[in-house]
């Protein structure tokens, strides 16, 4: 049983590669309501119609990477407390240490198991949730 009732929290799965975006969105379907953008300067423009309640992205996406894309939503006062994972294909700390300086709050390392996945979103929505 689910802590966060379907459909009551929006995930933006940020994710250029289709399978893993379909992948990832459709485990994520079972517990959130999902929307779902290509590339950087899609899910900015999403955001700007409504703000998701927690943003999942890829570091290494075409026209605005993840790095990019979280250090826009940072300094948008509407967007810089939305939790925000980052999913990474790079190898090494650094990677891990800068997508942290730009203001993700949980990195995972890719291939990323689409139910860790999940645990981690659900652990965002649950923190957003509790004071």
């Amino acid at each position: 049983m689910s802590l966060t009732p379907r459909g009551t929290t929006t995930v933006l799965l940020v994710e250029d590669h289709e399978d893993s975006r379909q992948m990832y969105a459709e485990f994520l379907r079972l517990q959130f309501h999902v929307v779902e953008a290509v590339d950087g300067l899609g899910a900015l423009e999403l955001m700007q119609q409504t703000a998701p309640d927690i943003v999942v992205t890829d570091l290494a996406l075409p026209r605005m990477d993840g790095f990019e894309l979280v250090q826009r939503m940072r300094a948008d006062e509407r967007l810089r407390n939305v939790p925000v994972i980052a999913l990474s294909g790079f190898s090494g700390a650094e990677f891990e240490t800068r997508a942290r300086a730009v203001g993700s709050d949980v990195v995972l390392q890719k291939p990323c198991l689409p139910d860790e996945l999940a645990r981690a979103v659900e652990l965002a929505a649950r923190s957003r949730k509790d004071p």
